[in-house]
């Protein structure tokens, strides 16, 4: 079973194989179709019309207007007549690489197609862009005859070039090459050209440098790379537009002044790369281009308005001139050493150079026409390049701000540290001086309580008048003004509570022991914020002076301390020291320890108000 299988998949594979051989041997035998031959029409007889005179001859094309009838405008009939040995049945089509400005073309009496208006000059201009024309078969005999009406203004290159005739497949592929490089090409170069025009003039603008006398500094490699491409953009660009948006000749002027622009903006674009814009023959370069760029204008008019193309002729030759004389210096300058920017620039300008020369062969030299252009496609090296440039540039300042950044960071962690060990002596030194100024704030205090009681002590001892109950009283003072001094240390800020709490716990004793009984009407207080520390102390020994004078001059029985808010807030407090006392003339109270009291309750910012009468004195002390 399995053997009558093998059998009969190898006789399926003979026969497949078998079946293919015969086909590709009568593939082989098959005579192969040829398709039509093309016609390359190029002999014509012309009829030429000049300034109202007509001249009749056999040309061979192409026919270049601008060549055989420099500075003058004109109309043309040329006949081209060709034999067919058979009639096609297949659509043909006829290939027209450049013809015009405007123009009428006839088949055997037949109008295949007509562009623009052939009695009036200076209109629309269809030269620019190659043509294909389908025929239809019935059209075509065996004798035929093209005739071809065009009307050529001057300066617009207009004229005839050879036509092509053949079926419409080959045909097509030959017109669909012309085109794409003529004008998808050229479309392309436009949006490259103006997108490259426009980042060079925004990175011109945005780009700027604040000098050292407050001037804005931008710099002028943008500039000139933007003038050069937009310039081109409005130059190539005139190759997709058959009605230009001003007159001729004026446009032919603009177009003459944007190529003007566009070699002097890339020479002066090159001047820039290789450092040399602060040269002095670098501003006579531009006082050069300036002058080329006034006589452009003047030249345009000469050619295209005053019919002397021999003006347009030596514009060219001084740009020309002037950008190979620059090319080959600036060349063998990056060839010399140089940047890397500079070298790659220099290879661009050398391969436009020899581009631009080509050019000038095929479209100035030779007798060529309807060619295309390899300058415009070339020319794209420089909008590359300058991406290039701007990319090198970006590196090399991401490169040095990141070198800038690590030297501020570095530098910024040595201030940092710095600034610690100055923070740490700053504090050092102010924990130094806040230990001597509370040495010196003990020492005056003691100077101004507890030493002044002790010398008062002293010379009550010396003047022999004094009893010793005097003398015990003035110690007792001194000692009680030690003990409020040491206590001050501890008071919390504010908190008068705490401080009449610590005065009544010193000198009540005191106070009972001289028969003065002590009445405590004091509320319970808001802490008064603003009294710090050194402001306590203050107020304490008002408080103290108070005490101490009922102590000693009142002759008193009753003692009342009142304290209360000034609001019902709670904001603010009122103390009220009253006493039973004799009294005194307020008036001629002048002691020590009263002026004392109001110094202090100045510094503190406080109110002192005394009053006095037998029976009854008050000091009342108001902070706010």
């Amino acid at each position: 079973m399995r053997r009558s299988m093998t059998i009969r998949r190898a006789l399926r594979c003979l026969l497949c194989w078998a079946f293919g051989l015969g086909l590709a041997c009568a593939a082989a035998q098959a005579p192969a179709q040829t398709p039509a031959p093309t016609l390359d029409l190029r002999a014509a007889h012309a009829s030429v019309t000049v300034n109202g005179q007509t001249r009749q001859r056999a040309v061979s094309l192409p026919y270049h207007w601008d060549r055989q009838h420099p500075g003058l405008a004109g109309v043309a009939t040329f006949e081209l007549p060709f034999e067919l040995l058979t009639v096609p049945t297949e659509p043909y089509a006829l290939y027209l690489p450049r013809l015009g400005n405007v123009y009428e073309i006839w088949l055997n009496g037949t109008l295949l197609q007509a562009k623009g208006d052939l009695p009036h000059g200076n209109g629309a201009d269809y030269a620019k862009a190659p043509r294909l024309i389908e025929i239809v078969p019935s059209l075509l005999r065996t004798h035929n005859v093209f005739r071809v009406h065009i009307r050529a203004d001057v300066g617009r290159r207009g004229g005839l070039a050879p036509l092509t005739l053949g079926p419409r497949a080959q045909v097509q592929a030959l017109y669909q090459h012309d085109y794409d490089w003529r004008i998808t090409g050229s479309l392309a170069v436009v949006i490259f050209s103006l997108l490259i025009g426009v980042v060079a003039l925004a990175l011109w603008a945005t780009q700027v440098d604040v000098s050292a006398s407050g001037w804005l500094k931008r710099d002028p490699l943008y500039l000139f790379a933007a003038l050069a491409e937009l310039s081109w953009t409005l130059r190539i660009g005139d190759t997709l537009v058959a009605h230009s948006p001003i007159a001729w000749p004026w446009w032919g002027i603009v177009g003459l002044l944007a190529a003007t622009v566009w070699v002097s903006s890339m020479m002066l674009f090159c001047v820039e790369v290789a450092g040399w814009g602060r040269l002095t023959a670098a501003i006579w370069l531009r006082r050069w281009f300036g002058l080329l760029l006034a006589a452009s204008v003047a030249a345009g008019a000469a050619a295209l308005v005053g019919g002397f193309p021999l003006a347009m002729t030596l514009l060219y030759a001084a740009l020309g001139l002037t950008a190979l004389i620059f090319s080959s210096l600036f060349i063998w300058q990056a060839a010399r050493g140089a940047s890397l920017a500079h070298r790659l620039v220099a290879l661009v300008l050398l391969w436009n150079t020899l581009v631009g020369l080509r050019d000038l062969y095929v479209f100035r030299i030779s007798q060529g026409y309807g060619g295309n252009t390899l300058m415009r496609y070339s020319s794209v090296l420089f909008g590359v390049t300058l991406g290039c440039i701007v990319i090198m540039r970006f590196r090399a300042a991401s490169a040095q701000a990141r070198d800038l950044n690590a030297n501020l960071l570095a530098r910024v962690a040595h201030k940092e540290q710095e600034l610690a060990q100055s923070y740490q002596r700053l504090e050092q030194l102010a924990r130094e001086q806040e230990r001597g100024a509370e040495r010196s704030r003990i020492l005056r205090d003691m100077h101004d309580g507890v030493g002044s009681h002790i010398s008062t002590a002293i010379r009550q001892m010396a003047s022999g008048r004094a009893s010793s109950g005097e003398v015990l009283h003035t110690l007792r003072d001194a000692l009680d003004q030690l003990k409020l001094s040491i206590d001050a240390m501890n008071l919390p800020p504010g908190d008068i509570n705490a401080l009449l709490a610590n005065t009544r716990y010193r000198l009540e004793p005191r106070f009972l022991a001289c028969n003065i009984s002590w009445l405590w009407n004091v509320e319970l207080l808001e802490t008064v914020i603003r009294l710090d520390a050194s402001a306590m102390r203050q107020l304490q020994f008002m408080l103290f002076e108070a005490l101490s004078n009922v102590l000693q001059h009142a002759q008193a029985s009753v003692l009342q301390i009142a304290a209360s808010p000034l609001s019902a807030a709670g904001n603010g407090v009122r103390l009220q020291i009253i006493d039973n006392g004799r009294g005194f003339d307020v008036s001629r109270a002048k002691s020590r320890g009263l002026l004392s009291m109001q110094e202090r309750a100045h510094a503190i910012d406080a109110a002192l108000k005394l009053t006095s009468a037998p029976g009854r004195t008050v000091l009342e002390i108001t902070i706010e």
